[in-house]
């Protein structure tokens, strides 16, 4: 559930008319709901409240300052993936003993600063990686706190892109591994392993797959005790999916309940790393109609915003529900339209084969699921100046990031 709905035949982001925050902020923008990033907040905390667990918010998924400053003042820790990352969360105030270093490819600087700041766990994806933290940790005369990424070669069955748990992926260590790295661990006094993890994908919309990554990390857990580290948890990475269009999103009791079935024989810790369950659908880009172009196969709906805004469509093929702000477009015939943006390239669209009627310039329309990696990813592609986000809290709405302005765009540029 989500607080954006018609009200007299106007879409609101909570109490806040859509037609009006275009007016004070212009489009294409970003508008999120406060009200429902809390309810995802504290849903999913209910939902492990049983078990001890430690939740990581995926900062990729979206990394407004504001937006991390609330969700980790509701509890949740970090899951970062580099150095931006990692200062962006100590900002906004997380708790540095909740956390987590991922990637494949942490350099020297991340390492050291991730070493300084204290945090809970680097996740480890390679022997290069365990050697180079033994390194460092040595330099600042530090031990530092480490778990094994483990690749379990489990398909999560979602977008070939955002699966990360299969062997012809770059991530993780192959259980076949696991042993040379647990030596690589022995040998180094400046190493202490202290988990287990894995992630085996994003936009996970089936429980199967997660069912079986966490008891087969749970037997792995068992044998890495067994062979004499004594480690405190296992970290079952992300990736629950969300509902864009038809999926069946996995709902969140039943997803606490598939994890902790398998990790409480155990007797470790549980950690998990949500991002798109907690922001996907806390936000929606506003953008209005320039006009409408008829070609003998198509009617293309040219929006104001575009691939730069919004690459989603165009990288992985994803789907994202457009709806209007005045619900009044819907009450006559439709047809099929693609919208598309202005950006010299066919493949800049934002949704295709879409029934609706055909509207006319200045109509404005919200494009949703767009909270999670969509203003995060955004670009100056066709030097487009970003999109602002505003976060709507009630009636009260805040600029949470401003628009840009065209000079900035080339401000670090070196000019003669």
């Amino acid at each position: 559930m989500d607080f954006f709905e018609y009200k007299n035949g106007e879409l609101h982001c909570e109490d806040s008319k859509l037609s009006l925050l275009a007016e004070r902020y212009g489009t294409p923008s970003y508008i999120y709901s406060q009200s429902t990033l809390l309810k995802h907040c504290r849903r999913l905390l209910q939902a492990f409240s049983n078990y001890p667990t430690t939740a990581c918010f995926a900062v990729k998924s979206n990394s407004n300052h504001t937006v991390l400053k609330t969700i980790f003042e509701e509890g949740f820790g970090a899951d970062l993936v580099s150095a931006g990352e990692l200062q962006r969360s100590l900002s906004a105030g997380v708790d540095p003993s909740k956390i987590v270093f991922s990637g494949v490819g942490k350099l020297d600087n991340e390492i050291l600063m991730a070493l300084d700041a204290n945090i809970m766990s680097f996740n480890v994806e390679s022997d290069f990686e365990l050697h180079s933290i033994a390194r460092l940790a040595a330099v600042r005369k530090k031990v530092a706190r480490v778990s094994l990424r483990i690749n379990p070669n489990i398909d999560a069955k979602t977008n070939e892109k955002i699966a990360t748990g299969l062997y012809s992926t770059k991530f993780g260590i192959p259980e076949t591994e696991l042993q040379a790295h647990l030596q690589i661990i022995k040998n180094s006094p400046h190493l202490k392993l202290i988990g287990v993890a894995c992630h085996i994908g994003s936009q996970i919309t089936e429980l199967a797959p997660l069912r079986e990554a966490a008891h087969r990390m749970a037997t792995i857990a068992k044998d890495v005790v067994a062979a004499g580290f004594p480690i405190e948890l296992v970290d079952m990475g992300g990736g629950l999916g969300i509902k864009y269009s038809k999926e069946n999103a996995i709902e969140l009791e039943d997803y606490a309940t598939t994890l902790i079935d398998a990790i409480k024989p155990t007797g470790l810790k549980l950690v998990i790393e949500p991002g798109r369950v907690l922001v996907g659908n806390i936000g929606v880009l506003l953008t209005q109609v320039i006009g409408v172009k008829k070609t003998p196969q198509k009617n293309f709906i040219i929006v104001d915003a575009a691939m730069n805004d919004l690459i989603r469509p165009t990288l992985y093929g994803s789907y994202h529900d457009i709806i209007p702000v005045v619900q009044s477009l819907e009450k006559t015939a439709t047809t099929l339209c693609d919208f598309v943006g202005p950006i010299c390239e066919s493949s800049d669209f934002l949704g295709k084969d879409r029934t609706c009627v055909v509207p006319k310039a200045g109509d404005l329309f919200a494009i949703r699921g767009c909270g999670g990696y969509a203003a995060i990813m955004s670009g100056n592609y066709n030097s487009r100046a970003m999109a602002p986000e505003i976060i709507v809290e009630g009636t009260r709405e805040r600029v949470i990031k401003r628009r840009q302005l065209l000079p900035e765009i080339w401000q670090y540029e070196l000019q003669d």
